[in-house]
């Protein structure tokens, strides 16, 4: 039976999180005297995005590495001097298959840079063997990715409402969207906290109904 390697696997939702979760330019930025760490100017800032823009930015560069690849996933990362919010981030990472090849790659898009491994707009990782699809890391049926992830967020964030109230200060952990064999299309996964002591939501990425939480 095929495996994904440890990268995708980690990206892919495994199955214990599916059982609630699937159940897988220029920057504007100085340094800090102090710190070194990067001080954005909130009027020249680039802003955090959401994710369909960044994403088929990424799907067309990919599509140029291999004709036939498929999308596997697509999740929210963290960019220093950005903070994510409402379904918006600075980083979006994208990882793509490709059958014929037997390899993935790993796509990031930037709203800025970050030296010295961020650049702003879209950057390629360097290709991987890849052992195909599994059940709980299919492609990406792209015709049904119709909800963005700020609007996902938003369904999320209501479904989950009542635990944050309960939960003050617990922060959005995860954002990504997949695909497995339990659902005809695919989701995006919200979750606060950690999977043993937080809250996840599943939201279908065609309709934008909740499918399931915890």
């Amino acid at each position: 039976m095929s495996t994904i390697p440890r990268p995708i696997r980690r990206i892919a939702v495994s199955a214990l999180t599916l059982a609630a979760l699937l159940s897988l330019g220029c920057s504007s930025s100085t340094p800090s005297a102090a710190t070194g760490t990067p001080v954005v100017s909130a009027a020249t800032a680039p802003q955090v995005v959401a994710a369909k823009d960044p994403f088929w930015a990424m799907y067309k560069s990919a599509h140029e590495w291999a004709p036939d690849v498929i999308a596997i996933r697509l999740s929210q990362r963290s960019l220093e001097g950005y903070k994510n919010a409402a379904g918006k981030a600075g980083i979006w990472e994208a990882a793509f298959g490709s059958p014929s090849l037997r390899q993935y790659r790993l796509y990031t898009y930037a709203v800025a840079d970050a030296p010295p491994d961020i650049f702003k707009g879209v950057k390629a990782g360097l290709p991987m063997s890849w052992g195909g699809e599994s059940r709980d890391a299919m492609a990406v049926d792209l015709a049904s990715f119709n909800v963005d992830s700020d609007a996902a967020y938003q369904t999320a964030s209501a479904n989950a409402a009542g635990w944050l109230k309960s939960n003050p200060g617990k922060e959005l952990t995860a954002l990504e969207l997949g695909q497995t064999y339990k659902f005809a299309g695919p989701v995006w996964y919200s979750q606060w906290g950690t999977k043993g002591s937080g809250y996840s939501t599943l939201v279908d990425a065609n309709t934008g109904k909740v499918l399931n939480h915890k």
